[in-house]
């Protein structure tokens, strides 16, 4: 596990040493990352070639910084090694979560993969301040779990010959939520079936999503969403 201290004593080594958006073709959670505005963020980082072993290295200070936030966070998650999978497909700057911090407790997370540091900051504040404090206003139960189909994937976008932002793990599907008090709430049936509460807690959540994240799609987006909130990066917005 990655502690706020270590990643934070990373963080002081890096600064001592002087060390395209694309809106979605309806594809299951796959659709383009946002370009960055920073000249620093598209600075070149070692990875490893195609063929080679995974390996770690040293993260970069903006890295390094992001990791330290996210360990402030309370999250708990490892850092993973700089990887190419194929061309267009890489994991450069991912952890994995393994727990995220809730008002009351740590929210678990199942099913979920590499996920881009800032990506993954993102969720944390979004499943903190807008899915479990939802949950407890509207639901009457924190929530316990959020469910995911994945992360990171190297495929293209359905119909087009460019890579999805989950080939850079720089997404996430939600599929649904288990609150503590044991109810389970699955997007695919209840944004529509779900009882009045279930349905606007549901809708709330997409929205605050909406203000933390670059792209999000859900079941009102086309029918490839029905099952899930596609959560991608944090650039500009497009919010369906």
């Amino acid at each position: 596990m990655a502690s706020s201290v270590k990643i934070a004593a990373i963080a002081s080594a890096l600064a001592l040493g002087g060390c395209g958006s694309l809106v979605p073709a309806g594809d299951r959670g796959a659709s383009a990352s946002s370009p960055s505005s920073s000249p620093a963020s598209t600075a070149p980082r070692n990875a490893l070639p195609v063929r080679a072993a995974p390996q770690s290295y040293m993260p970069r200070a903006s890295d390094a910084n992001c990791l330290a936030d996210l360990g402030a966070t309370g999250a708990r998650f490892d850092l993973l090694p700089d990887t190419y999978a194929a061309p267009g497909c890489n994991k450069l700057g991912t952890v994995q979560l393994m727990a995220l911090a809730g008002d009351r407790a740590p929210l678990s997370i199942a099913n979920l993969g590499p996920v881009q540091c800032n990506v993954a900051k993102a969720f944390g504040d979004w499943a903190r301040f807008g899915v479990d404090r939802a949950a407890r206003e509207l639901l009457g139960s924190p929530v316990a779990r959020i469910e995911t189909m994945g992360s990171y994937s190297c495929r293209n976008i359905a119909g087009s010959d460019q890579r999805s932002a989950h080939a850079r793990a720089e997404a996430i599907d939600v599929s649904g939520f288990v609150l503590a008090d044991g109810r389970r709430i699955v997007l695919k049936r209840d944004w529509q079936g779900g009882d009045a509460a279930t349905r606007e807690f549901l809708r709330v959540v997409h929205k605050s999503a909406c203000k933390r994240f670059g792209t999000v799609l859900g079941p009102q987006y086309n029918a490839a969403h029905e099952d899930h909130f596609h959560l991608e990066g944090t650039g500009a917005k497009f919010c369906r």
